[in-house]
């Protein structure tokens, strides 16, 4: 493969709260098939992402995502990356949000089986590091115009 360039990252991203929002994205696509956030603000006390939804989802809903991310945690699942060829990741990964100037190759981050992105954020190396930043819990959520928002954050 050609010598890797990544893009520099312009934020120092908080590692647990990064991963949790990898966790938090499968999560909320597998319970409600609304892809993953299109809008995301992470940092280390607390965090939110945006999912595009038909209707607001219920609070037992919003539970079972809330024990669903706290269960992947707790399965101490390695979390790593490889390299791979943009062309490759688009017959895999929707890069309809990504730039062009992103490059040819792309950094695709895995969390154990459960989670795979393309991401040039920083993470935790197994989701037992976020377990000792403390519990997942959501904060708050509201849905207005299609929008639902998810307020997060990692609490002892």
């Amino acid at each position: 493969m050609d010598e890797v360039k990544l893009n520099e990252r312009t934020k120092d991203d908080n590692e647990p709260m990064h991963t949790t929002e990898h966790i938090l994205n499968r999560t909320m696509d597998a319970a409600f098939g609304c892809g993953r956030c299109f809008s995301a603000h992470i940092e280390r006390k607390k965090s939110k992402c945006d999912y595009k939804m038909p209707s607001a989802p219920s609070e037992l809903q919003m539970s079972l995502v809330e024990s669903k991310v706290n269960e992947v945690i707790s399965r101490n699942l390695p979390v790593s990356a490889e390299f791979i060829k943009r062309n490759e990741a688009s017959k895999l990964f929707d890069l309809s949000r990504l730039p062009q100037e992103a490059g040819g190759v792309l950094r695709i981050v895995k969390v154990g089986d459960y989670d795979v992105c393309p991401c040039i954020g920083k993470h935790v190396s197994n989701t037992s590091e976020i377990a000792q930043t403390g519990t997942f819990k959501i904060i708050s959520y509201d849905f207005n115009g299609g929008v639902l928002r998810v307020r997060f954050k990692l609490s002892k």
